[in-house]
């Protein structure tokens, strides 16, 4: 059977006995998270930011969209000092069922709040959105269709109206290469994060690249057991693509967000104070056992902002203030 690959990576990731419904992302890839306590150091720090900014309310939201274990939220809670800790609302959305030892402050939820005036932040998590790929032919854009148990794939008919607008903006091909992958279906989450958000800052972070630079053909690809694998659909393996973060920005733009930023991890990360900067030699005379600890969090973090790996994802940070606009529920995919 020859679907598009939206419908496949909807099915292989979150349909009946789905990768995403059974796997936790740890067991699979490294993310920032997994990486080091250094990464929800820096959601803390950044979640005060907001704090101040909105006034330091009687209540604040942290919302982890795409939870995977619940890691992120369960570190930030244990790390929150008692004044925020007793304002915190923290709530986890993922389709997965909520790990045994989940801290009972966290709500775990398959879908996003209806409101939320605080912090949202959504790591790697558009990248797992399902969304259709499309081929250059000499007739114009043809979507591709795979079959799911085996990858294979051929050509189907022209994209819809909307998704060749789409391309036409943000991913013409002929001029940028011959595969894109459409990228619409991430707008529209990601519209619905910002639609809801009263108040506060929404962030996202995961593999991006800008409209005068996509890849040419593409990077639909997959993970298993800590190693890239061929992109099957047949529910055994993750199924992810890069992200169009600026495609996404200004689909959160027309949702209500008021100020916009377009950068690396490494370079938010460091505006949070992450630095990878490495204890003074020094300090190994008169506290080995401080040393070893500094030299093992400048390793931790220097894995957080290099360049060349976790430090490229893109991030995406937009402030939303006033009155929610209407939400995109119908068109929404569902949250991972």
């Amino acid at each position: 059977m020859w679907v598009t690959w939206r419908e496949a990576m909807q099915r292989a990731l979150y349909g009946e006995n789905g990768f995403y419904i059974r796997e936790r992302p740890s067991g699979h890839f490294r993310t920032s998270v997994a990486a080091s306590p250094a990464f929800a150091d820096a959601v803390l720090r950044l979640l005060g930011t907001v704090d101040a900014a909105l006034g330091h309310p009687p209540e604040i939201d942290l919302v982890d969209v795409g939870s995977g274990d619940g890691l992120l939220v369960t570190q930030v809670l244990r790390t929150a000092g008692p004044e925020l800790a007793e304002r915190l609302r923290v709530t986890a959305v993922d389709l997965s069922p909520p790990p045994a030892d989940l801290d009972k402050e966290v709500t775990w939820t398959g879908t996003l709040p209806e409101t939320i005036a605080g912090l949202v932040i959504a790591n790697e998590w558009l990248d797992n959105v399902p969304l259709d790929v499309a081929e250059q032919t000499p007739d114009g854009p043809r979507l591709v269709l795979v079959e799911p148990e085996t990858g294979r794939e051929r050509l189907g008919g022209p994209p819809g109206a909307r998704d060749m607008e789409w391309l036409e903006r943000w991913w013409p091909l002929g001029s940028t290469g011959l595969r894109a992958e459409i990228g619409l279906p991430r707008d529209e989450a990601w519209a619905s994060v910002v639609s809801r958000l009263s108040r506060g800052l929404a962030v996202a972070v995961d593999y991006a690249h800008p409209v005068d630079n996509r890849p040419p053909f593409g990077t639909l690809t997959g993970y298993r057991d800590g190693a890239c694998v061929p992109a099957v659909p047949d529910r055994s393996c993750d199924i992810t693509a890069h992200v169009a973060l600026d495609a996404c920005a200004a689909a959160g733009e027309r949702a209500g967000a008021i100020s916009t930023t377009l950068s690396t991890q490494r370079d938010a990360l460091r505006g949070l104070g992450v630095s990878g900067t490495r204890p003074p030699l020094s300090l190994a005379g008169t506290d080995p056992g401080g040393y070893l600890r500094a030299l093992a969090q400048a390793s931790q973090e220097a894995e957080l902002i290099d360049p060349a790996g976790l430090g490229g994802f893109g991030w995406l940070s937009q402030w939303k203030r006033g009155q929610p606009v209407d939400t995109l529920s119908d068109s929404s995919p569902r949250m991972t």
